[in-house]
């Protein structure tokens, strides 16, 4: 059975003037011959995506699309008319969203958080900026230090709220966040805690944390090694920080921002010091 909004791998079965029919054993679809790959004979299988064209008819592409169904992407909108919006998602066709599934009125070259769901009622592929339609309200089954992948949903005054495994909504606190977060980037994480009342508390372990404990201990070994002083901080040359410490001055920054946090070292206008116990108690 052909699955829409999803990549299909399907077989050549015959061609024609406009391209390729291809068929999963049931059911045929055609692949348009733009996307027909020079060398390929038939019987050969080959990966496609499949949407609907414009008569809602089933259609292949090898184009990569930015979303599939079921899942989150931030998305800018390309037209606007008086049924809703509509966005770009990497296919020739636009994806729809009417008004009914926006959570605000979606303006023209803004860019939202969108979710994908095939409507039984109108037996197409649509989006929908009403995001916590399609999240479990159910307790949370997850347990602490399980590896998730979370989409970034919007700010807070706490930090960021983001959505793990497509399913529940949970919340990056700030003071964890060592990293630029974009809305709709998608992260390797780990679940910190799920409270009595099932919200949940997530920590990044992808990018710059994956090898945050090895920058700071680099920083933290030099400065002991130094009597707990360097004449390093965020306003030194790249060049110097390389030289010294051998990593990037966006991770230098990075590193004693969060020794900073931890309480750690100082950060002067001449470097950076270690803190003593009677720094820390006074």
């Amino acid at each position: 059975m052909l699955k829409i909004g999803e990549f299909n791998r399907l077989t050549i079965a015959r061609r024609v003037a406009i391209g390729a029919f291809l068929t999963d054993g049931e059911s045929d679809v055609l692949l348009p011959k733009k996307y027909l790959p020079e060398i390929i004979e038939l019987g050969e299988e080959i990966k496609v995506f499949i949407y609907l064209d414009q008569q809602q008819r089933p259609v292949a592409t090898t184009l990569r699309p930015y979303i599939r169904l079921n899942d989150f992407s931030y998305l800018r909108v390309s037209f606007v008319n008086k049924f809703g919006a509509f966005v770009d998602w990497g296919l020739e066709k636009d994806l729809f969203i009417p008004f009914a599934e926006q959570s605000q009125k979606l303006e023209l070259g803004k860019r939202y958080l969108v979710y994908m769901f095939f409507d039984q009622q109108s037996n197409r592929l649509v989006g929908s900026t009403k995001l916590h339609r399609f999240l479990s309200t159910d307790h949370p089954s997850f347990e602490e230090n399980q590896d998730v992948e979370v989409i970034i949903k919007n700010q807070t005054d706490l930090g960021y709220n983001v959505i793990v495994d497509k399913t529940h909504l949970a919340l990056i606190y700030k003071n964890e966040i060592y990293e630029e977060l974009r809305i709709g980037d998608k992260h390797k994480a780990k679940i910190k805690r799920v409270r009595p009342d099932g919200k949940i508390d997530v920590k990044i372990t992808a990018s710059f944390l994956e090898a945050k404990e090895d920058f700071t201990q680099t920083i933290f070994r030099i400065l002991q090694s130094k009597d707990g002083y360097l004449p390093f901080n965020d306003k030194s040359s790249p060049e110097d920080i390389n030289d010294i410490f051998k990593m990037s001055k966006k991770n230098f920054k990075k590193a004693i921002g969060h020794l900073y946090r931890e309480k750690i070292i100082d950060i002067t206008e001449d470097g950076i010091k270690m803190l003593t116990d009677d720094n820390n108690n006074q």
